[in-house]
């Protein structure tokens, strides 16, 4: 507060002003030095009528004397309900200055997204993601910021702006770190409440500094406000009963100090008395009274003026209060003078109110049912100069219930504009006021329905009401029934409803005969009892899921909804990945998602393609998943997305790129989905899957402390939620206690995890990877019990039949075997491993091999290829040993020959079994004392009850014949006769894929 100051210095409403004028100019100066420098955001804070409009009004004045461009808008108590109002006023000076071609090159791809919620662009066809469509107001906003700094915006009365304009605020005022923007925010305390309340409080935290509170004025700048109004003879006792009458209210002493003035009053001690009562008549009941007093006509025009709320002009205002022009443009004078409406100078004949308090005072004084019937009267209006029925709805909602089965059909159709541009929150206030109405019994089960969808995600548990009493009714058959099932099914699940979701469907389907609906539904169960495995899930759910799939062959998307769904379930239990691959290959069209089952498909959701891509990353098929996930992304950042499905998009291409061992590309996705996830809430699913993840690649990387850090921040711990995580999130947990040194609760942790897998039947090992890290972890502790995990890890590792499970099964075997023998086994994990697309395990068996068997060469090999993955940890173990020598000096042993011959590949179109090699690992080759077999010659080697396999040693003539012996502890010896290597295409693929042998000892006969 400072000192009272000279009327010269201000308009009255900025009397005690100084230090909050000071505070504008500050900013506005930092704003126009420097076109790099940092946005910043004000927030003004003051009750109605402390002067914030007069301290708005005065920064435009400031910033546009510096060469500022000043963007202005303002909230409205009647207009809270209309979505995107304020956003869109703030955006009026550019884009009227910018024509549709201008327009769209501004916005770029963001116009078709922000576009239809500016007004500049008609909707498409599919609801828009709110989330996405506040991204592109930011995306917009920021393009147009940079052509016209410096930029100001300003937003009066932002506790009435609507809740759409709010969340837009609040992400862009987060977002000012690299835009040289001001934004300066003006509400009063208290107004706002729920997720408004949450937003405003948002855009305060970004400012960084704060809040400006304004106070009321003190009896000293009563008394100079009052005589710079009055006169110098006003007297001290009359200044000090208008400070006590008006409460320093600066609006309110204004007001009563014109009323003075008007009314020729003495300002003196003796007239001190007839102040109360002027007072009274500014506001409340006396305002009433004294519009009143200016006859029927003119309060009709000031009741019509308070039901528009804004865009007021005198042609609008005449037909809506059924006033003859001449008697309008009357009034509108009347109303003028009276200082209750004023120019707003947008529009020649445009008006407002003096201030919001009037225009409540007016709009409260209407009677309750000509209120109604008033609001009634503007839709109509509205809809008759064709801005449509979401223009109309604020208007529709207020109108009072009389069965009238137009305005039902009009609200819905103002629901379903809502929805295509983002508004979902608006689309349910539409749909809630037409079931007041009520609907005709026919349609009232669709509306039910319309509002469940519309409340799907943000009221769940409302969801569930609206869509069993829908079914309830008649109304919803065929179809429309299914739809409304198996949406109450999605509420369901998202409430935590588990097993009634599942119930639920089996039910419906039970209900319909063989058919496209009933295999639809049956889909649908599927799909929640594998993404929420537990106690719903029936002890033969995936015999029966399996033996229904058999009979599919992908003719229709139900039929491809139940092989991906057994696709999925088989990789979780660690079938053959050859038979899931197979499945997952009939699911697609000409290798794609087929119509209807695509990213923004809502009739069967993103479970099911997320399923898909998920049984080919973990069945070593990632190129297949990693163009799933890619086109994810590509899809929801296209179609304006950003919400959940981006968060989980970009999880899921991280989880890509960490199975293909790029850890630097995986944490920049991760984290990406973790900021996203953080908009959308934690707990949710998406947020566990990009939490999970990122600790998982951040220990790839050998960032423990900043795994630790990650999981100790996002809450990365038990209770784990009832959703499959990919991967297995105790598994991960596991290996980050044991990786900080929590060795105990590590072990838990993984023991844990092998309880969870048993009672889901989960047992892919490289999807839930528990026994691998335990078995380490009890190498020294409890020897037999690893050696019998590291035992059950090969045997499930060789079912599934993948290299990456295979060489990790193997890896895990060497690292609790010494001397020869854990030199032979490392020797095969580097081997299948090579093969493997998963190049960060490649990395690590490498490092692991060449320390066991002393080699310099491997370890400079699995040094480079832990650079190129960015895994920092194991490059700088692998350094380490190189620079030390620990662990290279000794006696040398005798590995397997030639374990850098070039990389393994499996044609899978000839070569559709070969599990012939996984079993001599699983045997174990007797090693040779005799040098490595020529390479000289081809073999294909086969027994009875085996697979054949081929054995390439060379390119010297092809026409030589050989026979060898191959022995197998525990195994008969195996004879086989070479072919040359031209017979056939077949045969070079197979020769390929066989130089796994040579890691074996192969004795010539």
């Amino acid at each position: 507060m400072t000192e009272v100051r000279p009327i010269a210095a201000a308009p009255a409403s900025l009397w005690e002003r100084d230090e909050e004028l000071a505070a504008v100019e500050r900013v506005i100066d930092s704003l126009c030095a420097d076109r790099a420098s940092s946005g910043s955001v004000l927030v003004i804070r003051g009750e109605a009528g402390f002067g914030k409009t007069a301290l708005l009004a005065e920064t435009r004045r400031i910033a546009e004397a510096r060469g500022c461009t000043v963007w202005s808008a303002r909230g409205g108590e009647t207009l809270r309900s209309v979505p995107f109002n304020v956003v869109r006023q703030l955006l009026q000076p550019a884009l009227l200055s910018l024509m549709p071609e201008e327009a769209r090159e501004y916005l770029g791809d963001w116009y078709d997204i922000a576009g239809p919620a500016l007004g500049i662009a008609d909707p498409g066809e599919r609801q828009a993601d709110p989330q996405g469509v506040c991204d592109g107001l930011v995306a917009a906003v920021r393009r147009l910021a940079r052509r016209d700094w410096p930029l100001v915006l300003m937003v009066d009365d932002a506790h009435w702006a609507d809740q759409e304009t709010l969340r837009w605020l609040a992400a862009f005022a987060e977002r000012l770190d690299d835009l040289s923007v001001l934004v300066v925010v003006a509400r009063r305390p208290g107004e706002a409440d729920g997720e408004r309340a949450r937003l405003l409080e948002t855009v305060a935290g970004a400012a960084g500094r704060p809040v400006t509170s304004l106070s009321a004025l003190t009896p000293e700048a009563t008394a100079g406000l009052t005589r710079a109004t009055l006169g110098e003879h006003a007297d001290s006792p009359f200044c000090r009963e208008v400070w006590a009458v008006t409460g320093g209210n600066p609006y309110e002493t204004v007001e009563l100090l014109a009323k003075v003035r008007d009314s020729d009053i003495e300002p003196s001690e003796g007239s001190a008395n007839e102040l109360r009562e002027l007072n009274r008549s500014a506001r409340g009941g006396g305002l009433v009274a004294r519009l009143e007093e200016l006859g029927i006509d003119a309060t009709r025009f000031a009741w019509a003026a308070a039901i528009l709320g804004t865009d007021i002009s005198v042609g609008l205002v005449a037909r809506l209060a059924t006033l003859k022009p001449d008697q309008a443009a009357l009034c509108a004078e009347l109303l003028r003078n009276a200082r209750i409406l004023t120019d707003s100078g947008a529009e020649d004949d445009e008006l407002e109110f003096v201030h919001p308090l009037i225009a409540t005072a007016v709009y409260e004084s209407i009677p309750d049912a000509l209120r109604k019937a008033m609001h009634g009267i503007a839709a109509q209006l509205v809809t008759d100069s064709g801005l449509g029925a979401a223009a109309a709805s604020r208007h529709l909602l207020q109108v009072h219930p009389d069965d009238d089965e137009e305005l039902v059909e009009q609200l819905r159709e103002a629901a379903r504009e809502h929805l295509l541009v983002g508004a979902p929150d608006a689309a349910r206030r539409c749909l809630e006021r037409a079931l007041l109405e009520p609907p005709p019994p026919e349609v009232h089960a669709r509306v039910l329905f319309e509002l469940g969808c519309a409340t799907l995600l943000t009221a769940p548990a409302k969801t569930i009401g609206h869509l069993q009493t829908a079914l309830a009714m008649p109304g919803l058959e065929g179809s429309a029934r299914v739809d409304a099932v198996v949406r109450l099914s999605q509420a369901l699940m998202h409430n935590n409803q588990l097993e009634e979701a599942v119930r639920t469907v089996e039910a419906e389907a039970a209900r319909h005969d063989e058919g496209t609906a009933r295999l639809r539904l049956q889909a649908v169960q599927y799909t929640w009892e594998g993404l929420y495995p537990g106690e719903a899930t029936s002890p033969a759910r995936s015999e029966r899921l399996a033996a229904l799939a058999a009979t599919c062959t992908g003719r229709d998307n139900s039929e491809r909804a139940l092989l991906i769904l057994r696709g999925f379930d088989a990789m979780a239990h660690g079938e053959s990945a050859e038979e899931i691959a197979e499945v997952c290959d009939r699911a697609l069209v000409n290798g794609r998602l087929a119509p209807g089952l695509g990213w923004t498909d809502t009739e069967w959701g993103l479970e099911l393609p997320l399923m898909l891509a998920s049984a080919y990353a973990f069945t070593d098929r990632l190129d297949r998943a990693e163009a799933l996930y890619t086109d994810a992304l590509r899809t929801y950042e296209s179609a304006g997305w950003s919400g959940g499905h981006l968060a989980l998009a970009h999880a899921y291409v991280g989880l890509g790129h960490r199975r293909r061992g790029r850890l630097r590309e995986a944490e920049t996705s991760l984290r990406e989905s973790l900021r996203l996830a953080e908009r959308v809430g934690r707990g949710l699913p998406l947020y566990w899957s990009a939490t999970c993840n990122l600790v998982d690649t951040l220990l790839a990387r050998g960032h423990v402390e900043e795994a630790w850090a990650i999981a100790e921040q996002y809450g990365f711990a038990p209770p784990y939620p009832s959703t499959i995580v990919l991967p297995d999130p105790r598994s991960v947990r596991g290996r980050l206690l044991l990786a900080v040194g929590r060795t105990k609760d590590g072990i838990n942790e993984l023991e844990a995890a092998e309880k969870a897998a048993a009672v889901r039947g989960h047992h892919n090992p490289v999807l839930v990877p528990w026994a691998v890290d335990l078995a380490r972890a009890l190498a020294v502790e409890d020897p037999v019990r690893a050696a019998q995990l590291a035992t059950e890890v090969r045997r499930h590792a060789e079912r599934l039949g993948t290299d990456t499970a295979i060489g990790e099964a193997l890896r895990c075997a060497a690292a609790l075997e010494t001397g020869q023998r854990a030199v032979r086994l490392a020797a095969q994990a580097v081997a299948y491993l090579e093969a493997s697309p998963c190049q960060y395990e490649h990395a690590a068996a490498r490092v692991e091999y060449g320390i066991a068997a002393r080699s310099v060469a491997e370890l400079n090999r699995g040094l480079a290829l832990a650079r190129s993955c960015g895994a920092d940890g194991l490059a700088a173990q692998a350094r380490e040993v190189l620079e030390t020598g620990r662990g290279l000096r000794g006696p040398a042993f005798s590995p397997p020959q030639d374990t850098s011959s070039r990389s393994v590949t499996a044609d899978r179109r000839f070569c559709t079994s070969l599990s012939y090699v996984p079993s001599c690992a699983r045997a174990g080759f007797v090693p040779s004392k005799k040098p490595p077999v020529p390479r000289s010659w081809v073999a294909r080697a086969s027994t009875p009850g085996a697979p054949s396999a081929t054995v390439d040693h060379g390119a010297t003539p092809p026409s030589r014949t050989m026979a060898v012996s191959m022995k197998v502890a525990g195994c008969r010896t195996l004879t086989a006769t070479s072919v040359p290597a031209n017979s056939s295409a077949r045969a070079k693929v197979w020769a390929a894929r066989a130089n796994l042998a040579r890691r074996y000892a192969v004795k010539p006969l």
